[in-house]
């Protein structure tokens, strides 16, 4: 605890950025330095002598839950000696909450016996938002703009990653179906690519809602998609996934002003051997996909 001789120390603690505040061990406040009066609005002399347990600064989790009168990280490290820390919000002196960081420690007399506790917490706004700012990046970096699902990045780590899943697992069964949207080009042509990109989107929505919860989709390229469908025991499985998908984006509308726009798709599908490489198992999706265009499109190669 810091007293009236520990000037060097309180000089110390006042120029801290971070907010510090100690107790005793009725978890009265009896330090408040220069941070904790920045952070939280509230001057010293407003909260020394007072008890944390008043919910003064009235710590709250995301959910709302109040932490001051059940689960005080400051009561608990008095308890048991353990450090704790949280990401709570407190109640601000002007009434809104301010994301922290709080880190409470016990305090201990020379004996070693716990006389008191510190608990030190940052802002956590710049935080939260440089998190949310890396979670924008990250989602954009490996979504498809246009279609608003994986893109060529995106699926090449997905394709790794179930190759080595795959050989880990010796053979835990998954496909690849490699899909073409039928006639693009002669869309983009008729309508314009405003429209052209409408359809795209349209044929990305069916094929990513219609597909499992842990199936992977993404846009290869152009009017090119890939799916990557997991726990296919066999051919027949993948061809009832591919069948489905296909039926589905053929009795999809685009509604246009004075028409419906329908397309059709057409996909070639095939199970991962033990050999395959990235490489190896799309190049053999997409000569299916081109069995498939050649014998008329809209219709599912299985290879």
């Amino acid at each position: 605890m810091l007293d009236g001789n520990d000037d060097f120390y309180k000089d110390l603690i006042d120029n801290l950025y971070d907010g510090v505040y100690f107790v005793d061990r009725e978890r009265m406040i009896n330090y408040w330095n220069k941070g904790a009066e920045r952070i939280t609005g509230y001057e010293a002399d407003k909260v020394v002598g007072r008890y944390c347990r008043d919910n003064i600064l009235n710590h709250v989790t995301a959910n709302g839950t109040q932490l001051c009168m059940t689960n005080c990280p400051l009561a608990a490290c008095m308890q048991d000696g353990n450090i704790r820390e949280a990401e709570v919000f407190l109640h601000h002196a002007d009434g809104h909450r301010v994301p922290v960081i709080v880190r409470a420690a016990p305090l201990r007399d020379k004996q070693g016996n716990i006389i008191g506790a510190v608990e030190t917490f940052s802002n956590n706004a710049a935080f939260i938002t440089t998190r949310r700012e890396l979670r924008e990046m990250r989602h954009n970096a490996f979504t498809d703009r246009l279609t608003d699902i994986g893109n060529r990045r995106y699926l090449e780590g997905r394709l790794r990653a179930v190759i080595a899943d795959f050989n880990h697992t010796n053979g835990g069964g998954a496909g690849l179906l490699f899909i073409d949207v039928d006639h693009f080009k002669n869309i983009n042509d008729a309508y314009g690519h405003e429209v052209g990109d409408k359809v795209l989107h349209m044929v990305a929505s069916s094929l990513k809602h219609n597909l499992r919860a842990t199936d992977m989709l993404g846009r290869w390229g152009g009017e090119e998609f890939i799916a990557i469908v997991y726990d296919t025991p066999d051919a027949r499985a993948l061809e009832e996934i591919a069948s489905k998908l296909l039926a589905l984006v053929g009795c999809s509308r685009l509604d246009l002003e004075s028409q419906s726009l329908a397309v059709t798709i057409s996909i070639g599908a095939t199970l991962l051997r033990t050999d395959d490489t990235p490489e190896s198992f799309v190049k053999r999706a997409d000569q299916l996909l081109y069995q498939s265009k050649q014998a008329g499109r809209n219709r599912v190669t299985i290879g």
